[in-house]
């Protein structure tokens, strides 16, 4: 098809099907190849193109005074005659061409629009691109074409297969299919299709099931080898990189072996086709997703397509050749029939037939795919000879700033342009290229709808934007889908089921990092995402809760007040307080009572105060560890009990020497145990104890720990001792003091019984340090809050021991038996003994 022009615009169209080869008999001059198979769908690309051209040619606001023309050819499906076509396209046919009005002959294109293969694409574009050639195609998706280094003068209005793949990626992710088989024709399309998209997927955690390359030659056993993979793989959704011609068979083999129940992913090239769209394929098909180019509205493209006549351009035009078998196949008449046509009951064509009376996909503009792709490659040339025609000399972007000219005019001077060139199109377009020549992608998503009638209908649901903002690049309806299944909702077509938070990715080996197990983390791990590929260790004062999918705070334990054992410690505590007050209370009552007065007051008096305080720290082992309790409680208990013991030890030591006054010369002892000397010597055992509490508590003091050993998921608070030795000296002191006490109560248990304390004393002492021994053990097997437990139990116990041994008795006197409170009654004994 041509149109003359100012300048020229060349474009390749596969507007027949097969090419048929002359037989070479090497007896005659070889005859010229011809086509067959006439396809109205590439007859509509090549009139949409011829329709931009005029509809440019009528804008006085694009390319004024310039008159575009245009020379189309038809490649036929095949490489040798698209080849060659873009050959003479970029050489002309004449040996010189002058830009005058005499000129003769057809002059060289500025740019062609086309190849529509990726295939023939690859292989026009290596040998234009030498000479920088500008092509626009509307349909070559390979994105092998987008290296900028082997095709540096290659542009497409189609996006790149690699904006195909990350749609289709964004589809499978959004409707949660990781595991899904793969199917390719065996070409440029098809092979660097699959590449990108096994890459693509396997970056976005995916896995392909099964890879299939389908045979161009259609054989029936790799055929059926192919549907049997389909068929016995777990995978429900098949992706399809193919151009219908080699798909068919396929489909024809799965309806054999009657797979259904799959998820078919359609590329761009086979999701428009509508030769799928029959009642018996429609069982096995529908519910497609697929991937469409941009839907477009071009008015007055369809007047346009129906005006033409077989007879309104002259015979030597080669596109009148063309009109006519269109026109031939479309209204099934012959315009110059042979002999005999019409004998066999043929029909003649007038050339004056409507083409609004037949329904063909001639005259459909409602899907205008690659027809808008190609109407867009036509002005985006044109837009860039606008804007090379509009350069100012001396502003140029050429060498010493010059401008290009029409009449000198070097291809690569349109590249140049071509590659900045931007323009918005009626339907709200933008056009415009990248760093590799391809076009902002945009994409439709389509699906094909079974309805009920039989019928199909192939329904918009979504956009895929890459110019929209990161994140939101997909648009999709769901609830507009159909879905060919019984339950209406899309399948599940995964390897393994995700893996709930609580449990980690374990990969099974020698398969695909889809198909794994899920593990349940160990204790005090945790995974809170969906398939997490290991569980995170929680704080140290945190622990896994039972589903192992948060981290909760640990337990803490320590020995409160409002637990049993707490309240029940406390309780006794304060009922031994409270005795030594009374006790005290009534030896202050009585205290110029005998029993009293013979029993040393003072030293009772302190003794009770010790014993009170002895109580009373035990209530510092209770409650949250702080840093003054730990420090406080056992400073406090280790001087109350070495002022305890202290007392008990002088009141022994008082004891033998009064009896030893009664032995010849024994009063001169009595002068070392006065009152004074008794409170100086409490005072200063006691200022020992007090000396290795502030060494202990200035060297290494106890401080509040908490302890993680015990138990993983709880905290026990505890005061850590700081120094053993300082501990180990304070309770050692109060050993040896007790000791000492009990040494020398022992010595006196046979003195006169009335006026005998040390049998009492004697006792309490075997008490406290059969306690105190039985503490160590116990204290350090104890653990946590026990331990504390153990301590205060062993206060208690040798406290009340020591109240129950030295004032039980006197109070039974004292309140019970007063007749034997008498100076009278505690002499009476001794005396008999006299």
């Amino acid at each position: 098809m041509y149109q003359k022009g100012d300048v020229i615009l060349g474009g390749l169209f596969e507007v027949h099907y097969f090419t048929v080869f002359p037989e070479l008999s090497f007896t005659s001059e070889p005859q010229q190849l011809y086509c067959e198979g006439f396809t109205s769908f590439g007859f509509q690309q090549a009139q949409t193109m011829a329709f931009a051209v005029d509809e440019i040619n009528r804008n006085p606001d694009l390319l004024p005074n310039i008159t575009l023309g245009y020379q189309l050819y038809d490649n036929c499906q095949k490489l040798g005659v698209s080849l060659r076509a873009a050959m003479s396209l970029a050489s002309g046919t004449e040996k010189e061409f002058f830009l005058d009005e005499t000129c003769s002959g057809s002059p060289p294109v500025l740019g062609i629009v086309g190849d529509p293969g990726s295939t023939h694409s690859i292989a026009i574009s290596s040998v234009l691109g030498l000479f920088r050639v500008p092509m626009v195609s509307h349909y070559a998706t390979c994105s092998c074409l987008s290296d900028r280094g082997k095709y540096p003068s290659f542009f497409r209005t189609i996006p790149s297969d690699s904006f195909q793949v990350r749609a289709m990626i964004q589809i499978l992710r959004r409707l949660g299919w990781t595991w899904v088989g793969l199917v390719f024709s065996d070409d440029d399309y098809g092979v660097h299709a699959a590449r990108s998209f096994h890459s693509s997927l396997a970056e976005s955690g995916g896995c392909v099931a099964y890879s299939q390359v389908l045979p161009k030659d259609n054989r029936p056993t790799e055929l059926q080898r192919i549907v049997g993979e389909i068929k016995s793989s777990s995978a429900r959704v098949v992706v399809v990189f193919s151009v219908e011609a080699y798909l068919l068979p396929l489909v024809d083999e799965v309806v054999v072996q009657n797979v259904k129940g799959l998820q078919w992913i359609a590329s761009e090239a086979w999701s428009s086709s509508s030769v799928f769209h029959t009642p018996r394929l429609m069982p096995y098909l529908g519910g497609t997703l697929g991937i469409a180019i941009r839907r477009g509205e071009i008015p007055g493209l369809r007047d346009f397509l129906l005006s033409i006549r077989p007879n309104d351009q002259p015979d030597n035009n080669p596109g009148n050749n063309m009109v006519r078998q269109f026109w031939e196949a479309v209204f099934g008449c012959r315009l110059e029939p042979p002999a005999g046509w019409v004998e066999a009951g043929g029909d003649v064509c007038t050339g004056q037939e409507d083409l609004r009376d037949v329904e063909t996909n001639y005259g459909d503009v409602s899907e205008l795919r690659p027809e808008y792709s190609a109407y867009k490659a036509v002005y985006a040339l044109a837009h860039a000879l606008h804007d090379l025609l509009q350069c100012v000399p001396g502003r140029g972007p050429f060498s010493g700033h010059s401008c290009a000219s029409l009449e000198r005019l070097e291809p690569w001077q349109l590249v140049h342009y071509l590659e900045r060139v931007k323009f918005t199109t009626g339907l709200g377009d933008r056009v415009s290229f990248d760093d590799n020549g391809d076009a902002l992608a945009i994409y439709d998503i389509m699906n094909w709808a079974w309805l009920q009638d039989g019928s199909v209908q192939v329904e918009n649901v979504g956009v895929m934007d890459e110019s929209a903002p990161a994140g939101q690049e997909l648009t999709l309806d769901e609830d507009r889908i159909f879905w060919n299944f019984e339950s209406k909702k899309p399948p599940r077509s995964v390897c393994s089921e995700s893996c709930p938070p609580g449990t980690r990715v374990a990969r099974k080996k020698g398969e695909p990092v889809c198909c794994f197990d899920c593990i349940s983390c160990a204790e005090g791990e945790v995974s809170n995402t969906t398939d997490s590929a290991k569980c995170s260790r929680c704080p140290e004062d945190f622990w896994s809760s039972p589903e192992r999918d948060l981290c909760i705070p640990k337990r803490v334990e320590f020995l409160s007040y409002q637990e049993a054992l707490g309240i029940s410690l406390m309780t006794a505590s304060l009922l031994g307080a409270l005795i030594c007050a009374v006790v005290l209370g009534i030896f202050t009552h009585y205290r110029n009572t005998p029993v009293v007065k013979a029993n040393n007051s003072e030293l009772s008096f302190l003794l009770l105060l010790s014993l009170k305080l002895c109580f009373l720290c035990s209530l510092l082992f209770i409650g949250r560890p702080r840093l003054w309790t730990c420090q406080l409680r056992h400073a406090a208990f280790g001087i109350s009990f070495v002022l305890c013991v202290s007392c008990i030890l002088v009141k022994t030591m008082v004891v033998l020497a009064v009896f030893r006054t009664s032995k010849p010369g024994g009063k001169a002892s009595l002068k070392w145990f006065g009152a004074g000397q008794q409170r100086g010597t409490v005072l200063v055992l006691t200022s020992f104890q007090a000396a290795i509490c502030t060494a202990w508590l200035v060297s290494a003091s106890p401080t509040p720990h908490k302890n993680t050993r015990y138990h993983n998921d709880k905290i026990v608070y505890e005061c850590v001792v700081g120094s053993v030795a300082g501990f180990g000296a304070l309770l050692g002191y109060i050993g040896l003091l007790a000791f000492l006490s009990f040494l020398l109560a022992f010595l006196a248990r046979n003195l006169p019984d009335n006026f005998n304390e040390a049998k009492f004393i004697t006792f309490s002492m075997l008490n406290f340090c059969a306690v105190w021994i039985s503490f160590v053990p116990a204290y350090i097997s104890s653990p946590g809050k026990y331990a504390d437990a153990v301590e205060i139990f062993a206060i208690l116990a040798s406290s009340f021991g020591i109240l129950v041994a030295l004032f039980g008795p006197k109070c039974y006197i004292i309140l019970l038996r007063p007749e034997r409170n008498t100076k009278k009654a505690l002499m009476g004994r001794f005396d008999g003994n006299k």
